[in-house]
């Protein structure tokens, strides 16, 4: 018979078979290319607004 101790135990290792599991699939070598373009999409928009106010200044 499971006792609550049992149930901890079966929990902790659930909870860390998951968090491996998002350890995991965001290393993935296959997703390298989306989270760098993700994590770099930031400085483009402000490239992007730099640009774009700076052509409006020229066309003054």
């Amino acid at each position: 018979m499971m006792d609550y101790n049992d149930f901890r135990g079966i929990t902790t290792l659930m909870v860390m078979i998951a968090f491996l599991g998002v350890v995991w699939w965001a290393y993935s070598s296959r997703r390298k290319q989306r989270f760098d373009n993700a994590a770099n999409s930031i400085f483009e928009d402000e490239e992007k607004q730099l640009h774009d106010a700076s052509v409006k200044e020229v066309d003054k």
